[in-house]
C-alpha cells in the first residue's frame, strides 16, 4: 500500500483536503456570550410574550445571573426606546384584567404595586377606570354567581355574594349596592331589615 492509501484509511485527511461526506468539521469552542447581549436576548423574548414592568425584566435578568449594573444599563437602553414604559404596561394592565377577570380597582392597584409600579402610575392608571363599567362589570359577576346559591337564605347570599366582590377588589358600598339590587331583581326579597 502506498502512503495515500495509508492516510485514507487511518481517518485522517491530508492538509488542504476537502471533507468527506457526513464528516462534520470540528467548530471552534463557543465563546461566553456577552451579558449585555444575553441580558438583551432575555428581555426580548420576555417582551413577545406580554408586555412587563420594568421590575419584573429586572427580577427574571438577575434571576439568570445578570449582573445588576449590566442589567440596569440594558433596561434603561430599552427605557429610552420606548419598549419599557411602566405608565404604559399599567393602564394596559388595568384594562385587560379588568375585562378578563372582573377585577375591581382594590385588586388591580395590589397587583400593579406587586409588579413594582410607581405609586403615582397606579394612582393615574386606576383613575382611568370608568365607575359605570367597575359598577356594571361587578353586577355581571354577581348575576352569574347568583345562579349558584338558590337554595341559600337571603343573609348567607348576600355574605357570598359581598365577599365574592370583596375578594375581587371591589369597594364595600358598591359590593352590597350590586348585591341587594340584583338579588331583589332575582325576587329575593330580604327577609329583615338589611341595608
Amino acid at each position: 500500500m502506498n502512503d495515500e492509501g495509508t492516510r485514507r484509511g487511518s481517518g485522517r485527511r491530508a492538509p488542504g483536503a476537502e471533507p468527506r461526506d457526513g464528516e462534520a468539521e470540528k467548530k471552534p469552542p463557543r465563546k461566553p456570550e456577552d451579558p449585555a447581549a444575553q441580558a438583551r436576548d432575555i428581555v426580548y423574548r420576555l417582551l413577545a410574550s406580554r408586555a412587563r414592568s420594568r421590575l419584573e425584566l429586572r427580577q427574571a435578568l438577575l434571576r439568570k445571573d445578570i449582573d445588576e449594573d449590566i442589567a440596569d444599563g440594558v433596561l434603561q437602553k430599552f427605557a429610552d426606546a420606548g419598549l419599557i414604559d411602566d405608565a404604559s404596561f399599567a393602564e394596559e394592565w388595568v384594562n385587560q384584567r379588568q375585562r378578563s377577570q372582573g377585577l375591581g380597582r382594590k385588586a388591580l392597584g395590589f397587583e400593579l404595586r406587586r409588579k413594582g409600579i410607581d405609586e403615582h402610575l397606579v394612582e393615574s392608571a386606576l383613575s382611568n377606570v370608568d365607575n359605570d363599567a367597575e359598577a356594571e362589570r361587578a353586577r355581571e359577576l354577581v348575576q352569574r354567581k347568583l345562579r349558584s346559591t338558590g337554595s341559600l337564605d337571603y343573609t348567607a347570599k348576600v355574605r357570598r355574594l359581598v365577599g365574592m366582590l370583596a375578594r375581587k377588589g371591589y369597594s364595600e358600598g358598591l359590593a352590597y349596592r350590586i348585591v341587594k339590587e340584583e338579588i331583589e331583581n332575582a325576587g329575593d326579597a330580604a327577609d329583615s331589615d338589611f341595608s
